[in-house]
């Protein structure tokens, strides 16, 4: 029997169509068995001043902000300059809203300023149970009171503090370093944790007092396994590193990234962090 040209023509893109499918299939199958077998071994941390969702368009958009957050799919977010039912964002309870619209099911608010009828300050959201969290507010020397938020966080039968914090941006660098020293000397022994992350925006670069104090308990995620100079804002042209992840104790970074979006003014950092008793 012979075949006309169209029905091989036919035949050909049938056989092709499914050939791709199995491709995808494969790459698709590949890509979740890589995603669980790495998860296992690491945790994924992320920083990020949202800028309440503001763009540097100058649009709030906290869709396009859960977005950047899908793509790097972290384990553990630490955000700054979040809103709870503010005007400007629309009266959105920003840390509930993101925690429904990505994989991080668990969310803890640390408020530091009133506005309005709403709330400003920082979120940290977890893919684990969090089992405590409080928030932390010191002396008030800037213009408007900050904190650390302290959260702790269990996974897979290892205990991990995370320290999330925005410090004050204005001149003279007094409250920033007062917020290092009392993070080192009052709150890490409230809790005699082994294993600290410290993230945030710092609003400080790494020649300043308050980086060499912090220096003195934790190590810089970028310097141990970042790469190029780690800046971070602005977003659409970054010229300065003030977002850091600090760590110590069992854990250390594997690989360090910046992801590149103008989603909000600041960049995000990431870090997939690894246990050394896994090694």
């Amino acid at each position: 029997m012979i075949l006309s040209y169209r029905k091989i023509s036919y035949i050909r893109t049938v056989i092709y169509s499914i050939g791709f499918l199995i491709c995808l299939l494969v790459i698709f199958s590949f890509s979740n068995e890589q995603l669980s077998r790495d998860r296992s071994k690491t945790v994924r941390v992320m920083i990020y001043n949202i800028h309440h969702g503001e763009g540097i368009d100058g649009k709030t958009d906290l869709n396009r902000i859960a977005s950047v957050i899908n793509k790097e799919n972290p384990d553990i977010l630490l955000l700054q300059e979040v809103d709870v039912n503010l005007e400007r964002s629309q009266k959105i309870d920003i840390p509930t809203y993101l925690s429904d619209k990505t994989a991080l099911s668990y969310s803890v608010f640390g408020k530091n300023i009133d506005i309005e009828n709403g709330a400003y300050g920082n979120a940290t959201l977890s893919r684990f149970p969090i089992s405590t969290s409080e928030n932390f507010q010191f002396e008030k020397i800037g213009p408007e009171q900050r904190g650390i938020l302290a959260t702790e966080i269990s996974i897979d039968g290892n205990n991990l503090l995370v320290l999330n914090t925005h410090l004050d941006h204005t001149e003279g660098d007094s409250e920033r370093f007062l917020y290092a020293e009392k993070a080192q000397n009052e709150i890490l022994p409230l809790y005699g944790a082994d294993t600290v992350l410290f993230g945030g925006d710092f609003n400080d670069i790494p020649t300043s007092r308050m980086y060499q104090k912090l220096l003195e308990e934790f190590k810089d995620a970028w310097v141990v396994s970042g790469n190029k100079n780690g800046y971070t804002i602005p977003a659409n042209d970054p010229s300065k590193r003030i977002d850091y992840i600090f760590f110590k104790g069992d854990i250390k970074p594997d690989s360090t990234w910046i992801p590149k979006t103008e989603a909000s003014d600041h960049l995000p950092v990431v870090s997939d962090f690894v246990w050394i008793d896994d090694e």
